[in-house]
């Protein structure tokens, strides 16, 4: 007899919705506090602004609207000023697509495979203290699945905390130029910095070629959205009741692409427009600032995790971009965050304390500690 997972409660949907919401009012409340009041309008100007809430909008901008790749305050902006060019994030042409190309095809079905075993070994030695009824915090687990992760990708020979540490601490002290407002003093030596630490721990092993602005901002990327992503869905699912549509094997995959839609890592993509256009009866000039909510565009904000009415595909994956401007770590990031479910499932775990890291790039848990749910009985109880 086949057992239906139970859908969750609209109380236990609304817990888990309040939780999550504190990483992003308690790390950066003025930005998501404007983002909030101004998600009304598909698109919106302010000043030299542009903000993009809009799923149509968020699309068209991506695919239809020339963005300038290097300008300051964007990725690549921020790509080009701590490594001097050459990254994927700020390639022009035909070098941006070879780079893309290359890079899909480490990610690809094969190069998944090929990674898979390194976090598998992460996930079972850090889990299996919730067997013997102590807690783990999921994110020093995540940071490690990260960093083995990218030290097997790269083929360095860096330590996967040191990767995970320097790859966090690059982004933070760079994160000044994707979001509004003025630097902090000093904040671009701490970002340079922070980089070249980085780029000293990717060197690669057996003098194979190397390509140090490259590898870092893969890592950049890798590590600060699985940190983010892990812990976040965990959450989730403790706190809405999803873990046993996380243990069935058939509906997994579909929570693992709502849990991403409604995490969003990267909730929001800088970008700058490179010539004159219109998006949703708005007028953008070269030049301004946009700023495409994905979060806002994927529905994250208003429609909850539900594995029996999933968001269509299309709508899910724009948390991942869209066309030519599709992160290429997709397949990753969705097997990363399967095999977590998967191997916290059995134990059905709960939050036991959670602290919002007010410093980080992107909107997540400094820590977020868990507990099986067997483990809160008591011996008589059982």
């Amino acid at each position: 007899m086949t057992t239906v997972p139970a859908t969750p409660t609209a109380s236990s949907l609304r817990t888990a919705r309040r939780r999550d919401r504190r990483v992003y009012t308690r790390s950066h409340p003025v930005l998501f506090a404007l983002l909030a009041a101004a998600r009304r309008r598909a698109v919106t100007r302010i000043g030299g602004a542009v903000l993009v809430h809009g799923t149509e909008p968020y699309r068209q901008a991506l695919t239809r609207l020339p963005l300038d790749r290097t300008a300051a305050g964007t990725t690549g902006g921020a790509a080009r000023e701590l490594s001097c060019g050459g990254t994927l994030f700020d390639q022009e042409g035909a070098g941006h697509r070879a780079g893309r190309r290359a890079l899909a095809e480490e990610l690809g079905a094969a190069g998944v495979e090929r990674l898979r075993p390194v976090w598998r070994d992460v996930l079972a030695r850090r889990l299996a203290p919730l067997g013997a009824g102590r807690d783990v915090d999921l994110v020093p687990l995540a940071r490690e699945v990260a960093g083995a992760t990218v030290r097997a990708l790269l083929r360095t020979t860096g330590e996967p905390e040191e990767i995970a540490v320097a790859a966090s601490a690059a982004a933070a002290a760079a994160v000044r130029d994707h979001l509004p407002g003025p630097r902090r003093p000093g904040s671009a030596r701490a970002a340079a910095a922070a980089a070249a630490r980085l780029e000293g721990l990717l060197a690669p092993a057996h003098g194979e070629a190397a390509e140090p602005a490259l590898r870092a901002m893969l890592a950049v990327a890798a590590v600060n959205t699985t940190v983010a992503a892990l812990p976040r869905a965990a959450a989730w699912c403790a706190d809405a009741g999803l873990w046993e549509q996380a243990a069935d094997d058939r509906l997994r995959p579909t929570l693992v692409g709502e849990l991403l839609r409604v995490t969003a890592p990267s909730p929001l993509l800088p970008r700058v427009a490179a010539a004159d256009a219109e998006l949703d009866g708005c007028p953008v000039r070269a030049g301004d600032r946009l700023i495409l909510v994905a979060r806002h565009a994927a529905r994250a904000h208003d429609q909850p995790p539900d594995v029996h009415r999933p968001a269509p595909p299309a709508l899910a994956r724009l948390v991942f971009g869209t066309g030519p401007h599709t992160c290429p770590g997709a397949r990753l990031a969705r097997a990363q965050l399967d095999d977590t479910l998967a191997s916290l499932a059995p134990h059905r775990p709960t939050v036991q304390r959670a602290r919002v890291d007010r410093g980080a790039a992107l909107p997540g848990w400094r820590s977020l500690a868990v507990r099986a749910a067997e483990a809160r009985r008591s011996p008589e109880d059982r």
